[in-house]
Protein backbone atom coordinates (compact mmCIF):
# COMPACT_ATOMS: atom_id res chain seq x y z
CA UNK A 1 0.00 0.00 0.00
CA UNK A 2 1.24 3.39 -0.72
CA UNK A 3 1.03 6.21 1.99
CA UNK A 4 0.70 9.93 2.29
CA UNK A 5 1.92 11.17 5.57
CA UNK A 6 0.41 14.30 6.06
CA UNK A 7 2.26 16.11 9.10
CA UNK A 8 5.87 14.65 9.47
CA UNK A 9 6.56 15.11 13.24
CA UNK A 10 7.21 12.84 16.16
CA UNK A 11 3.99 10.60 15.20
CA UNK A 12 4.58 11.21 11.57
CA UNK A 13 8.11 9.07 11.70
CA UNK A 14 6.73 7.08 14.03
CA UNK A 15 3.68 5.52 11.82
CA UNK A 16 6.38 5.53 9.25
CA UNK A 17 8.72 3.02 11.02
CA UNK A 18 5.26 1.13 11.50
CA UNK A 19 4.00 1.36 8.23
CA UNK A 20 7.47 0.55 6.36
CA UNK A 21 7.73 -2.47 9.23
CA UNK A 22 4.88 -4.13 7.92
CA UNK A 23 5.35 -3.76 4.44
CA UNK A 24 3.86 -0.38 2.86
CA UNK A 25 5.71 2.43 1.12
CA UNK A 26 5.48 5.81 1.95
CA UNK A 27 5.19 7.90 -1.31
CA UNK A 28 4.72 11.20 -0.29
CA UNK A 29 5.98 13.67 2.88
CA UNK A 30 4.34 16.80 4.06
CA UNK A 31 5.68 19.09 6.61
CA UNK A 32 5.55 22.59 7.01
CA UNK A 33 9.28 22.62 4.89
CA UNK A 34 6.83 21.76 2.03
CA UNK A 35 3.05 22.63 1.78
CA UNK A 36 3.34 22.99 -1.88
CA UNK A 37 3.53 19.59 -2.05
CA UNK A 38 0.24 18.82 -0.97
CA UNK A 39 -1.66 18.38 -4.32
CA UNK A 40 -3.51 16.07 -6.70
CA UNK A 41 -0.84 15.18 -8.46
CA UNK A 42 1.46 14.45 -5.51
CA UNK A 43 -1.61 12.75 -3.51
CA UNK A 44 -2.63 10.63 -6.65
CA UNK A 45 0.16 8.08 -6.23
CA UNK A 46 -0.86 7.74 -2.70
CA UNK A 47 -3.98 4.83 -1.85
CA UNK A 48 -4.37 6.07 1.22
CA UNK A 49 -3.64 9.52 3.31
CA UNK A 50 -2.43 9.57 7.21
CA UNK A 51 -2.55 13.16 8.28
CA UNK A 52 -1.36 13.95 12.13
CA UNK A 53 -1.10 17.86 12.19
CA UNK A 54 -1.79 20.43 13.58
CA UNK A 55 -5.21 22.25 14.83
CA UNK A 56 -4.81 24.91 12.55
CA UNK A 57 -3.80 22.82 9.42
CA UNK A 58 -5.41 20.11 9.56
CA UNK A 59 -8.63 20.63 7.98
CA UNK A 60 -6.86 22.35 4.66
CA UNK A 61 -5.15 18.94 4.94
CA UNK A 62 -7.76 16.73 4.95
CA UNK A 63 -10.26 18.90 2.80
CA UNK A 64 -7.38 18.46 -0.43
CA UNK A 65 -6.49 14.64 0.31
CA UNK A 66 -10.43 13.75 0.25
CA UNK A 67 -11.43 16.45 -2.78
CA UNK A 68 -8.43 13.74 -4.38
CA UNK A 69 -10.51 11.15 -3.68
CA UNK A 70 -8.16 9.80 -1.15
CA UNK A 71 -8.93 7.43 1.43
CA UNK A 72 -8.00 9.28 4.97
CA UNK A 73 -7.02 8.82 8.01
CA UNK A 74 -7.14 11.82 10.65
CA UNK A 75 -5.37 11.60 14.18
CA UNK A 76 -5.28 15.63 15.00
CA UNK A 77 -7.72 17.02 17.59
CA UNK A 78 -9.12 20.29 18.00
CA UNK A 79 -10.68 21.32 14.77
CA UNK A 80 -13.62 19.14 14.61
CA UNK A 81 -15.83 22.16 13.98
CA UNK A 82 -14.65 21.44 10.30
CA UNK A 83 -16.07 17.39 10.84
CA UNK A 84 -19.03 17.78 9.48
CA UNK A 85 -17.92 19.82 6.40
CA UNK A 86 -14.87 16.80 6.14
CA UNK A 87 -17.34 14.27 6.27
CA UNK A 88 -19.65 16.22 3.63
CA UNK A 89 -16.61 16.47 0.74
CA UNK A 90 -15.59 12.70 1.24
CA UNK A 91 -19.53 11.66 0.46
CA UNK A 92 -19.17 13.90 -2.31
CA UNK A 93 -15.77 12.59 -3.70
CA UNK A 94 -17.19 9.03 -3.12
CA UNK A 95 -14.41 7.77 -0.97
CA UNK A 96 -13.25 6.64 2.39
CA UNK A 97 -12.56 8.84 6.29
CA UNK A 98 -11.84 7.71 9.29
CA UNK A 99 -11.24 10.25 12.71
CA UNK A 100 -10.11 9.70 15.67
CA UNK A 101 -9.36 11.55 18.47
CA UNK A 102 -6.94 8.69 19.79
CA UNK A 103 -5.78 5.68 17.30
CA UNK A 104 -4.26 3.64 20.28
CA UNK A 105 -6.12 -0.17 20.33
CA UNK A 106 -5.84 -0.03 23.95
CA UNK A 107 -7.81 3.32 23.94
CA UNK A 108 -10.24 2.22 21.79
CA UNK A 109 -11.14 -0.68 24.14
CA UNK A 110 -10.90 1.73 27.37
CA UNK A 111 -13.76 3.65 25.37
CA UNK A 112 -15.80 1.27 25.20
CA UNK A 113 -15.51 0.10 28.46
CA UNK A 114 -15.95 4.28 29.54
CA UNK A 115 -19.35 3.85 28.06
CA UNK A 116 -20.14 0.69 29.75
CA UNK A 117 -19.15 2.09 33.63
CA UNK A 118 -21.19 5.33 32.53
CA UNK A 119 -24.56 3.21 31.70
CA UNK A 120 -23.80 1.14 34.73
CA UNK A 121 -23.55 3.75 37.00
CA UNK A 122 -25.95 6.54 35.96
CA UNK A 123 -28.52 5.32 38.03
CA UNK A 124 -26.54 5.77 41.26
CA UNK A 125 -26.67 9.30 42.09
CA UNK A 126 -24.23 8.93 45.34
CA UNK A 127 -21.37 8.89 42.88
CA UNK A 128 -19.53 12.52 41.34
CA UNK A 129 -17.70 11.81 38.51
CA UNK A 130 -14.22 13.44 37.13
CA UNK A 131 -11.68 13.26 34.70
CA UNK A 132 -7.71 13.93 34.58
CA UNK A 133 -5.48 13.64 31.95
CA UNK A 134 -2.10 14.05 31.43
CA UNK A 135 0.19 14.74 28.38
CA UNK A 136 3.84 15.70 27.63
CA UNK A 137 4.43 19.75 27.36
CA UNK A 138 4.05 19.41 23.74
CA UNK A 139 1.03 18.56 23.86
CA UNK A 140 -1.08 21.68 22.32
CA UNK A 141 -4.82 20.91 23.20
CA UNK A 142 -6.26 20.80 26.40
CA UNK A 143 -7.91 19.06 27.32
CA UNK A 144 -7.29 16.12 24.89
CA UNK A 145 -9.36 14.73 22.29
CA UNK A 146 -9.35 11.63 23.73
CA UNK A 147 -10.78 13.33 27.41
CA UNK A 148 -13.01 15.16 25.50
CA UNK A 149 -14.58 12.05 23.73
CA UNK A 150 -14.62 10.49 27.68
CA UNK A 151 -16.64 12.89 28.88
CA UNK A 152 -18.81 13.21 25.99
CA UNK A 153 -19.79 9.55 26.35
CA UNK A 154 -20.43 9.94 30.03
CA UNK A 155 -22.35 13.26 29.68
CA UNK A 156 -24.45 11.23 27.14
CA UNK A 157 -25.58 8.65 30.11
CA UNK A 158 -25.36 11.49 33.36
CA UNK A 159 -28.77 12.82 33.11
CA UNK A 160 -27.66 15.79 35.73
CA UNK A 161 -24.69 17.05 33.83
CA UNK A 162 -24.41 19.23 30.61
CA UNK A 163 -21.54 20.57 30.34
CA UNK A 164 -17.60 19.23 30.87
CA UNK A 165 -15.17 22.25 31.78
CA UNK A 166 -11.63 22.58 31.97
CA UNK A 167 -11.18 23.06 35.52
CA UNK A 168 -11.72 21.59 39.05
CA UNK A 169 -15.82 22.09 39.48
CA UNK A 170 -17.89 21.41 42.59
CA UNK A 171 -20.95 22.50 40.24
CA UNK A 172 -23.19 19.20 40.07
CA UNK A 173 -23.98 19.77 36.44
CA UNK A 174 -20.32 20.00 35.20
CA UNK A 175 -17.57 17.25 34.61
CA UNK A 176 -14.55 18.55 35.80
CA UNK A 177 -11.41 17.50 33.74
CA UNK A 178 -8.45 18.49 34.75
CA UNK A 179 -5.23 18.74 32.37
CA UNK A 180 -1.31 18.52 33.19
CA UNK A 181 1.63 18.53 31.31
CA UNK A 182 4.00 16.85 32.04
CA UNK A 183 7.70 15.35 30.43
CA UNK A 184 7.44 13.03 28.87
CA UNK A 185 4.53 11.46 29.61
CA UNK A 186 2.67 10.32 26.50
CA UNK A 187 -1.11 10.33 27.51
CA UNK A 188 -2.58 9.03 30.84
CA UNK A 189 -6.30 9.31 31.60
CA UNK A 190 -8.79 8.60 34.54
CA UNK A 191 -11.76 8.69 35.09
CA UNK A 192 -12.92 8.63 38.62
CA UNK A 193 -16.62 7.93 40.65
CA UNK A 194 -16.66 9.30 44.06
CA UNK A 195 -19.01 9.07 47.06
CA UNK A 196 -18.76 9.67 50.44
CA UNK A 197 -17.94 5.94 51.46
CA UNK A 198 -15.93 4.58 48.55
CA UNK A 199 -14.00 5.41 44.78
CA UNK A 200 -13.86 3.72 41.40
CA UNK A 201 -11.09 4.44 39.16
CA UNK A 202 -10.78 3.80 35.49
CA UNK A 203 -6.83 4.49 34.24
CA UNK A 204 -5.39 4.01 30.72
CA UNK A 205 -2.18 4.83 30.56
CA UNK A 206 0.26 4.75 27.58
CA UNK A 207 4.02 4.63 27.63
CA UNK A 208 5.21 5.50 24.03
CA UNK A 209 3.64 6.76 20.70
CA UNK A 210 3.68 3.19 19.18
CA UNK A 211 0.49 1.94 20.13
CA UNK A 212 -0.95 5.23 18.42
CA UNK A 213 0.86 5.22 14.84
CA UNK A 214 0.09 1.56 14.86
CA UNK A 215 -3.66 2.04 15.16
CA UNK A 216 -3.77 4.66 12.41
CA UNK A 217 -1.45 2.14 9.99
CA UNK A 218 -4.20 0.10 10.94
CA UNK A 219 -6.85 2.33 10.08
CA UNK A 220 -5.69 2.75 6.90
CA UNK A 221 -5.27 -0.62 5.90
CA UNK A 222 -9.37 -0.95 7.01
CA UNK A 223 -9.96 1.68 4.50
CA UNK A 224 -7.84 1.79 1.64
CA UNK A 225 -10.37 0.82 -1.10
CA UNK A 226 -13.86 1.19 0.75
CA UNK A 227 -16.47 4.25 0.61
CA UNK A 228 -17.61 5.63 3.40
CA UNK A 229 -17.24 7.06 6.52
CA UNK A 230 -15.61 5.05 9.32
CA UNK A 231 -14.93 4.31 13.38
CA UNK A 232 -11.85 3.19 15.11
CA UNK A 233 -14.62 0.48 16.47
CA UNK A 234 -15.09 -0.36 12.77
CA UNK A 235 -11.38 -0.98 12.66
CA UNK A 236 -11.35 -3.47 15.75
CA UNK A 237 -14.93 -4.79 15.47
CA UNK A 238 -16.34 -3.48 18.75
Amino acid sequence: MNIALIGYGKMGKTIETIALKRGHQIVLKISSQNPQDLNDEELKKADVCIEFSTPETAFPHVQACLQAGIPTVCGTTAWLNKLQEAEDICRQQDTSFIFASNFSIGVNLFFRINEMVAQLMAPHHAYRVSMEEIHHTQKKDAPSGTAVTLANTILENQVNMHKWVNHPSDKKDELAIVSKRIDPAPGTHHVTYQSEIDEIQLSHTAHSREGFAYGAVLAAEFIAGKKGIFQMKDVLGI
